[in-house]
């Protein structure tokens, strides 16, 4: 069993695992860090972004991690845990000659289609007059400007796909539910479970009828809007691979939800207005539900909230109706019948409103100070640089970071000097060291498999050796473009036996409560599935006067020599000799049994545990008369 690390992002994983027959890619994250090195991309054309010094322009290329450890192609599966985590899937599916199946929940497929359809409407909305491709040559790139001086293998940067290649990508999705399984190839079954991060998150158990490996990524423990993790299933498993920790192990959800309402309410009563770059799916809805409850009390009632994004209407939509995948409480209110989520309300007060883009109706209803939660968090691209050129010259606005995903320092780098105040919130629900050091001692896997980063301190925070793991035994670490020999190996393959086959045995009990019997049978295996069946009698041979030859003739099927169980006795087994003459028995004790030395007969017979051997030259008819007496000890199966 193998496991090939091909990102080297731990909360945008991409691995694949070989496990029997089959090819199993978990996850395809797309690591989009890489934007930071580039220009925005503002809606009308920016004299001041334009003129940057040290900076290039932007081509809107994207960061796929390595693909040389493996040929795609032969990827049979590819396993999904959660929509942030599957959008380098039209890379895969549609550029390296995949032809497998996509697993994924409901709610990941159609949030992931709407976090895709964002990101190309981002790109393509916004005309480049020019392209630049020369500057990935090494010759070229050691001339330019940091960072992209020092960035790695900027060759690997696509462009962005389009909505055709989404289209046909999620195509080849195959939905699945919770706890359902899926047999692949008759090798192995895949399920599955709750992992309490986001609508529809999973982790996902590998299992054949021996062996169970369990891949954990993006979990959380925390009570939100999702379904509780399911942490039982993860039990017995003989390898758990870990990843999708949280980016932000110091900073508490509740407590920067906090500092986001007190920061957004000083902003409005001083005059300002608030941006809130963020997805459009996710974190937002526990943003706009702790709001709901926060307005009346901080006297924010007429502040009007606007949500700007290509789909921003499907992603509260779906929130709505996706009630079977969320937790007990917002199941509840669906058969009051009640929304689930308060921003229905929110709209219906309108309070909130939704836009797909700053261009018309909102043109027209907007109105200031106000809170915009918009995209895209890099604040590279979408209607974010538009809010950011508009306000970045005020000290009285805010811009507030929810999204762990980028560095908030990196990406006001373009706007610079900002008067704007920024205040870094980074929410993220996912696992912390703690926690996931509790739920290991809980589901006790055999071996624990995780990225290289999870094993050591942080570099800035080299002294807490509290934000690591730190497991007996040591966890298997990986890093990008590693190969893991997995620490297990298969002992044990289960067979079926055909009734028919099953009712000509003979058990034989060798001691109370356990019986055996022999077979003798054809093994056929077909589709991973081994099964016993009757040997085939040879057919008659018609009579015929002509004289055939021997080669011809069909083969003689031999009945099997009867198996022995059972052990020779020392003490009845010289009474035997005794009573047929042989008297002269010189007994040496062995580390496995006794060797007796017929003195007279100068033969040897060896007792012992699992075989008795008699040493007899020249003498036949001797031997016999001894197998026959050590036989009488045993049973014949």
């Amino acid at each position: 069993m193998k496991l090939y690390c091909l990102s080297g992002h731990p909360t945008l994983p991409c691995n694949v695992l070989k496990f029997k027959s089959t090819t199993i890619m978990l996850d395809c994250g797309l690591d989009t860090t890489s934007v930071l090195n580039f220009l925005p991309l503002p809606l009308v054309h920016s004299p001041r972004l334009s003129k940057l010094p040290g900076w290039v322009s932007k081509d809107g290329s994207l960061n796929l991690e390595k693909r040389e450890l493996l040929d795609l192609s032969t990827i049979d599966v590819i396993l999904i845990s959660n929509y942030h985590c599957m959008m380098a899937l039209p890379y895969i599916t549609e550029h390296t000659g995949f032809t497998g199946t996509v697993y994924a929940t409901e709610p990941t497929l159609q949030i992931g289609r709407l976090l895709m359809e964002e990101l190309v409407n981002f790109m393509e909305r916004v005309p480049k007059a020019q392209s630049a491709t020369c500057w990935k040559n090494k010759e070229i790139q050691r001339m330019l400007p940091g960072p992209l001086k020092d960035a790695v293998d900027v060759w690997t940067w696509k462009r962005c796909y389009s909505m055709q290649e989404v289209n046909s990508a999620l195509s080849k999705v195959q939905l699945v539910g919770y706890s359902q399984k899926v047999e692949l190839f008759g090798a192995v079954q895949v399920s599955p479970l709750s992992s309490g991060y986001s609508l529809g998150s999973s982790n996902w158990v590998i299992q054949s009828h021996h062996e169970k490996v369990s891949y954990v990524s993006g979990s959380s423990l925390l009570t939100t809007h999702p379904q509780p993790m399911d942490q039982s299933s993860l039990k017995n498993s003989d390898v758990l691979i870990l990843t999708g920790l949280t980016q932000m192990p110091t900073a508490n959800p509740d407590g920067m939800l906090g500092e986001f309402c007190s920061n957004l309410a000083m902003t409005i009563r001083a005059g300002g207005n608030v941006l809130v770059p963020c997805y459009s799916s996710g974190v937002i809805y526990d943003l706009l539900e702790c709001l709901y409850q926060f307005i009346e009390s901080a006297n924010l009632g007429t502040t009007p909230f606007y949500f700007i994004s290509p789909v921003a209407n499907s992603s509260l939509e779906f929130s709505q109706i996706f009630a079977e995948w969320l937790c007990h409480n917002k199941q509840t209110k669906v058969y009051l019948p009640e929304p689930p989520f308060p921003h229905a309300e929110l709209i219906q007060t309108n309070k909130l409103k939704h836009y797909p883009s700053i261009h018309g109706d909102f043109s027209s209803e907007f109105r200031q100070p106000c809170v915009v939660f918009t995209g895209h968090p890099s604040l590279r691209f979408g209607d974010v640089v538009h809010f950011m050129e508009l306000w970045g010259k005020s000290s009285l606005n805010t811009v507030i970071f929810t999204e762990p995903d980028f560095s908030y320092l990196d990406a006001l780098a373009p706007y610079q000097p900002l008067a704007m105040k920024c205040v870094y919130c980074p929410i993220d629900t996912r696992l912390n060291f703690h926690q996931v050091s509790k739920l290991l001692k809980e589901v006790q896997p055999l071996h624990v498999v995780c990225p290289e980063q999870y094993t050591q301190p942080p570099l800035t925070q080299s002294h807490r050796s509290d934000l690591m793991l730190e497991l007996q035994p040591p966890p298997m670490p990986y890093r990008r473009c590693s190969v893991l020999n997995l620490p297990f190996r298969r002992r044990y393959e289960r067979v079926y036996i055909l009734p028919e086959l099953a009712n000509s045995l003979v058990p034989s009990e060798v001691k109370p409560g356990v019986s055996v019997a022999t077979v003798s049978a054809v093994l056929q295996s077909k589709d991973n599935k081994h099964t016993l069946q009757s040997v085939p009698k040879a057919p008659p041979v018609a009579p015929s006067k002509k004289r055939k030859r021997v080669m011809e003739e069909p083969p003689v099927t031999m009945a099997p020599k009867p198996l022995l169980s059972g052990a020779v006795p020392l003490e009845a087994f010289l009474a035997t000799l005794q009573k047929h003459g042989i008297t002269e028995v010189k007994v040496e004790e062995t580390a496995d049994g006794h060797i007796l030395h017929l003195q007279a007969e100068d033969t040897l017979i060896q007792l012992e545990e699992d075989g008795t051997h008699i040493v007899c030259d020249n003498n036949e008819p001797l031997r016999a008369t001894l197998r026959d007496l050590v036989l009488r000890f045993l049973q014949k199966l």
